[in-house]
């Protein structure tokens, strides 16, 4: 399964819903939804009340990315407004294995997140328990930044594990995503592609569906 899953925190705030509605007429399923706390990364970004507002008028797949400390505080509260699949980041959380188990009870699906300088093997334990990695290819908390090279090898490097284990997991990539880097990470094994400012900057409809044409060819 090949998606493109566009972060609104690159959306303009004062169109969200038309353009969320743009999204879904092109045939976009997933909404990457970034939260902020102004702790685990610097920048604020919004919260509940704002996914509650959009779950109202959409029907597509809410995908939450907290970027937040002790994020199992938040888990019901964000199923509650909407969220269909929550990503939590693996630094911080101070039990990871539980805050996991958390989400799986609450009924979503379960991401991890790793910062680019977190290596893919601090997570290999949990692998089995999840449905989605996301790797960050910048740095979290800021849009606009540019691709970290190093990180294609972590993208290889967790496909070659999910593989050997057989497992069943999703492998999402966010940062710096453009042309160029869209084939990069799809070649390296991502499936699942967060994409800000290349879908929202200029022609949001006549973007998305160019994405999309590209994910095809690799789900054929």
């Amino acid at each position: 399964m090949y998606q493109l899953c566009p972060s609104i925190l690159s959306a303009d705030f004062n169109r969200l819903g038309e353009q969320i509605q743009t999204l879904e007429e092109a045939g976009v399923e997933w909404l990457h939804i970034d939260v902020m706390d102004g702790d685990f990364v610097p920048s604020i970004s919004f919260g509940m009340p704002v996914i509650k507002s959009i779950r109202k008028e959409s029907k597509m797949f809410f995908d939450v990315h907290l970027m937040v400390t002790e994020p199992e505080r938040y888990i019901q509260d964000f199923v509650d407004c909407g969220a269909d699949s929550i990503t939590v980041h693996a630094e911080a959380c101070e039990d990871l294995e539980r805050t996991v188990e958390c989400i799986r009870k609450a009924g979503v699906k379960v991401g991890v997140s790793i910062k680019p300088a977190t290596p893919v093997a601090d997570i290999s334990y949990i692998l089995e328990d999840v449905d989605m990695v996301l790797i960050m290819t910048v740095q979290p908390g800021f849009g606009g930044q540019k691709y970290i090279d190093d990180c294609t090898e972590k993208i290889k490097e967790l496909k070659e594990m999910i593989e050997e284990e057989k497992l069943h997991v999703d492998i999402q990539v966010d940062g710096g995503i453009n042309e160029s880097t869209l084939k990069t990470v799809l070649d390296a094994g991502a499936n699942l592609i967060v994409a800000g400012s290349y879908v929202f900057k200029g022609d949001l409809a006549a973007n998305a569906k160019s994405v999309q044409k590209v994910l095809r060819k690799y789900q054929d």
